[in-house]
């Protein structure tokens, strides 16, 4: 599975680009069904997630050329409706192809979907929104199977923002009869960029990143060429990083806005934290200030995928926070590895005490989940001895050549297979 070999104690510096979003091109590698011609994608990260969705896309008949950080994808040969059950369940991103075959193909069969163990991630939003737009959703012995012959366009009201969701029934009402509206929609940047990919293939979508989405069905879609935005997630963990080991980084092609959630609370910590068109300059020293309460929340609010890393960096802040968790009730699972570092954390159901340390100490610890291992990794360069992360492929699934990276910043963590 791999290890981290980390030495603790080097405070990083240096520039650093941030690599394309994982959040954003894996729903547009599903997008590339609809036009059933050719996509080009530029910016794609190379990371475990990317590979299992490629994975996908060959199995149902599309071919997929690769040049460096370009994806060419020509999806004109596709010969089936249903997705290998194994590729399924690597990655529960996979499921956002269901609306793109729906669309395109008038039926689908999928198991259910896999990925990190962080808590029930129901995906009852998505069926109930197929439904209204007139698919027929049958659920028998672990798999669904959705058919429609006439897709049409409806008013959706979701009862969650869920980004999922909101990708799902975009893809699925591209191409369908009729105007669809969504109210209640995920308003991330990745919906803004599904958007801007969809409408640059053809489609007449406006009003991501707002409240309401509206789609027009079109017809017929045109081959693509687009680059992915940077991910924020991915800016967000660097960026804590430089505070946790007292460091000066500068993060490369990313925008302050998309993690201003983040930035806030860095700078409520005592980092200075400005940017300078697409650069964010992170200042920090050793002396971490605690954040006193830290709430996860749809965008634009705190993101559950960074809580995890807030938390390792409060582990050595001076002072008392509290975290509460209301995306995943089961994101707690890298604490008890935290701890064996030394941190001082007590849990009580979604909400987390956390009571600084003046320093954490190497440990041999274990990866659970995305961004718990980030979190290790980042703990692992404050503390003082040797860290030891297991379990490294979870944290390969959303970040491209991470320990080069931070190599480049001057830690000192190498891998080990």
């Amino acid at each position: 599975m791999g290890q981290f070999y980390i030495k603790g104690g080097i405070p990083l510096e240096g520039e650093l680009r941030v690599q394309g979003a994982k959040n954003a091109v894996l729903p547009i590698l599903a997008a590339t069904i609809l036009n059933q011609g050719e996509s080009v994608i530029h910016n794609v990260p190379d990371l475990k997630d990317v590979k299992t969705m490629i994975k996908i896309l060959e199995s149902i008949g599309c071919s997929i050329k690769k040049e460096e950080n370009t994806l060419i994808v020509n999806s004109s040969a596709i010969h089936t409706n249903e997705i290998p059950e194994y590729l399924v369940r690597e990655m529960r991103s996979s499921i956002i192809l269901l609306g793109a075959i729906l669309a395109k193909h008038k039926q689908a069969k999928f198991s259910y979907p896999g990925g990190c163990d962080i808590g029930h991630r129901p995906i009852d939003l998505h069926l109930k929104s197929f439904r209204e737009l007139g698919a027929e959703v049958m659920e028998s012995h672990g798999y669904i199977y959705c058919k429609s012959n006439n897709l049409k366009g409806t008013h959706i009201q979701l009862d969650y923002p869920s980004v999922g969701a909101t990708e799902n029934i975009m893809l699925a009402a591209s191409l369908t009869e009729g105007i669809t509206i969504i109210r209640n929609a995920a308003k991330e940047p990745e919906i803004q960029e599904l958007q801007n990919f969809l409408n640059k293939m053809g489609c007449k979508i406006k009003g991501a990143g707002s409240n309401t989405i509206i789609i027009e069905g079109v017809k017929k879609l045109n081959n693509v060429e687009f680059t992915i935005m940077s991910d924020r997630i991915v800016a967000g963990t660097f960026a804590v990083a430089a505070a946790i080991t007292g460091g000066q980084i500068v993060l490369k092609d990313c925008y302050i806005e998309h993690i201003s959630s983040v930035i806030s609370k860095l700078i409520e910590a005592g980092c200075n934290v400005y940017s300078i068109e697409d650069k964010i300059v992170i200042n920090s020293s050793k002396k971490i200030k605690a954040v006193e309460t830290i709430r996860t929340l749809p965008y634009p609010g705190f993101p559950t995928d960074m809580q995890a890393q807030m938390m390792a960096l409060m582990t050595v802040a001076k002072g008392t926070s509290i975290f509460t968790e209301t995306i995943f009730e089961n994101r707690y699972k890298h604490v008890s590895q935290l701890i064996r570092m030394g941190a001082n954390i007590n849990i009580d159901g979604r909400i987390a005490v956390v009571k600084g340390v003046n320093k954490l100490f190497g440990a041999k610890v274990t990866a659970t989940d995305l961004r718990g291992g980030a979190a290790l990794v980042l703990a692992g360069l404050s503390a003082e001895g040797e860290t030891i992360v297991d379990n490294i492929y979870h944290v390969d699934r959303g970040y491209e050549k991470f320990e080069e990276n931070l190599q480049s910043l001057g830690a000192s963590i190498i891998r080990k297979e």
